[in-house]
């Protein structure tokens, strides 16, 4: 598919035909993607509604997100096969968020995070994505993970915790202190639906493990609960208002109204409103969800290529995910990225195009409006025996396990301190820590790779001649602020005993700021010293950056040739009196 990160504007009216360039879309490719979106939309029905819950909103709010920004995404972004809505990864950062600030703080913010995602793609930062390293990737994954399936053993085990502490390790010292008080028809409950998860694949049949698991686990729970038993449901936990003021059970069997964000209810019930302060204690989680949201995205769409052998348009589709993730908040939904299980299974299901995912997306609406008194049957265990398996999946275990025994020490390094962070503290700390500390250790690493060599005494250097009291240095590497000072402040030690160095910088690729500066003072120094300094066969870059600074031979001091070669013909006639 062709690269239109700059068209992103005109995908509107043209996504389908940039989906479908390869051949006309036809009947036949229709009727593919009404079969993968069909297959998907039941998937996501109790993926989304178990999302929400583990957001700290009610299940609906992520029927919602799968509607309304899984149809917006798929029509607006780049990615032919990606199916969007809430995802496991988002657990961490929109929890805290909805315990703060209520469902109206949760969804401004995503509001706000749309907005930052449409800046991305204006300022075309897709690309910029790829470099971010894979262990910083494995480690904050590893550790959301580990955090959603933390949130799961209070409904897993149905233990009676009204609300759950703020930080990691009060929450694992509340369930310890509970854990003695389980409930043991709501942990069957629980442990036959992961069972029923674990054991379904053996089947081999293309029917998702999630789907008879939930359906083996809502029936168990409905007959131990006709026995007498209080296996907490969907319709038990949860309630909606009907428009003539009576309440009934589960999720509402209607579509969402428009309702600005900030007049959503806050974590005290009452309509949150709009002020400056509450914008700034908001940005940073904004900014959490964005760059979430656009890693998240942006991975899938790679994993989808992959897969495939097409192309996405990484710009397109950081578009879409933020024009999905600004309406989506004016009809309650929460926030949506692509989710990579759901966008596979959408390939495998035979999808062709951004069709499917928008069908996807009309068959939770159908499920919404006419499955709303099922959906209420279904149980707290099996949800968070779902989610579990969620959290597993998303955590990447095997390749995790690789990189710890295969890996630098730096990336084992990196992937510890994110992993470690993102469950003690915060996903946007481990984050950023993550990314500047593999960046360090890159530089390190870098720097310790440029090096510079005594090759006077060299077959091909011995052979044009060097005049007495003058020595050749190869410099290998690049010369960039982390390096350079160590390396010419080594020549500049040594020039204080030689007449004259020759530098062969043919290794070196790249000179920087820093580089140009250590290289101006061991100009300096020779200076001083009335050490004649020689630079030859320069590549493009550092000739370049020399070019720009206005550097430039200096009689008796400094100066440049195109080759080694010709500074060592030319050393005799630097011996003469300038």
């Amino acid at each position: 598919m062709p690269h239109r990160a700059h068209l992103f504007s005109l995908r509107t009216a043209h996504a389908v035909r940039e989906a479908c360039v390869d051949e006309p879309y036809s009947s036949g490719r229709f009727f593919k993607d009404l079969m993968a979106g069909a297959t998907v939309g039941i998937i996501a029905i109790p993926l989304a509604m178990a999302l929400a819950i583990a957001s700290g909103v009610a299940p609906q709010y992520g029927l919602y997100t799968a509607i309304i920004a899984g149809f917006l995404i798929a029509l607006f972004g780049g990615s032919r096969y990606s199916i969007s809505g809430p995802t496991a990864a988002f657990v961490v950062i929109l929890y805290p968020i909805a315990q703060s600030y209520g469902l109206g703080g949760l969804l401004l913010a995503t509001l706000m995070s749309g907005v930052l995602l449409v800046i991305m793609a204006v300022m075309r930062l897709g690309r910029f994505i790829e470099y971010i390293p894979e262990s910083v990737t494995l480690g904050f994954t590893g550790g959301i993970a580990v955090v959603i399936a933390t949130l799961q053993v209070k409904d897993f085990f149905g233990l009676s915790i009204d609300a759950m502490p703020e930080h990691y390790w009060d929450k694992l010292a509340v369930l310890g202190q509970q854990l003695p008080a389980l409930d043991g028809l709501s942990t069957l409950v629980a442990v036959v639906t992961l069972a029923v998860m674990l054991l379904w694949p053996r089947l081999r049949t293309p029917v998702p493990p999630h789907l008879p698991a939930v359906i083996v686990g809502s029936l168990l729970a409905l007959w131990l609960n006709a026995g007498g038993a209080a296996i907490e449901t969907v319709g038990s936990r949860f309630s909606y208002l009907l428009p003539d003021g009576s309440t009934g059970a589960g999720i509402p069997p209607f579509l969402p109204e428009f309702a600005w964000p900030w007049q959503q209810a806050g974590a005290d019930g009452r309509p949150l409103g709009l002020s400056w302060d509450l914008f700034r204690e908001l940005i940073p989680a904004a900014f959490a969800i964005a760059m979430l949201g656009a890693i998240e995205s942006l991975l899938c769409a790679v994993v989808l290529d992959g897969m495939t052998g097409k192309r996405h348009s990484a710009n397109s589709e950081l578009m879409g995910q933020g024009i999905g993730n600004i309406v989506v908040p004016f009809f309650g939904g929460i926030t949506a990225t692509a989710a990579i299980a759901r966008s596979a299974a959408n390939y495998r299901a035979g999808a062709e195009s951004p069709v499917a995912a928008m069908i996807h997306a009309l068959v939770v609406l159908l499920a919404l409006v006419s499955l709303a008194g099922i959906l209420a049957y279904l149980p707290m265990p099996a949800m968070a025996a779902l989610l579990v398996m969620v959290a597993w999946s998303m955590s990447e275990a095997p390749k995790a396990v690789h990189l710890l025994r295969t890996a630098p020490r730096s990336d084992i390094l990196v992937f510890l301190t994110c992993f470690g962070l993102t469950v003690a503290l915060d996903m946007v700390i481990a984050i950023t820590t993550g990314v500047l500390l593999a960046a360090v250790l890159f530089m390190r690493e870098m720097a310790q790779m440029t090096r510079v060599t005594d090759i006077t005494g060299n077959k091909r250097v011995q052979q044009v001649g060097v005049p007495e009291g003058w020595q050749v240095f190869k410099i290998n590497g690049p010369l960039f602020f982390a390096a350079a000072d160590r390396i010419f402040g080594e020549l500049a030690d040594l020039s204080q005993q030689a007449e004259g160095l020759v530098l062969y910088m043919d290794g070196v690729t790249i000179l920087d700021a820093g580089g140009l500066a250590a290289l101006n003072k061991l100009i300096a120094s020779c200076r001083k010293t009335g050490t004649r300094i020689v630079i030859a066969d320069l590549q493009f870059q550092p000739l370049r950056t020399l070019a720009r600074a206005g550097v430039k031979p200096e009689p008796g001091v400094s100066y440049f040739y195109p080759t080694l070669e010709a500074a060592l013909v030319e050393l005799s006639g630097l011996d003469r009196p300038a």
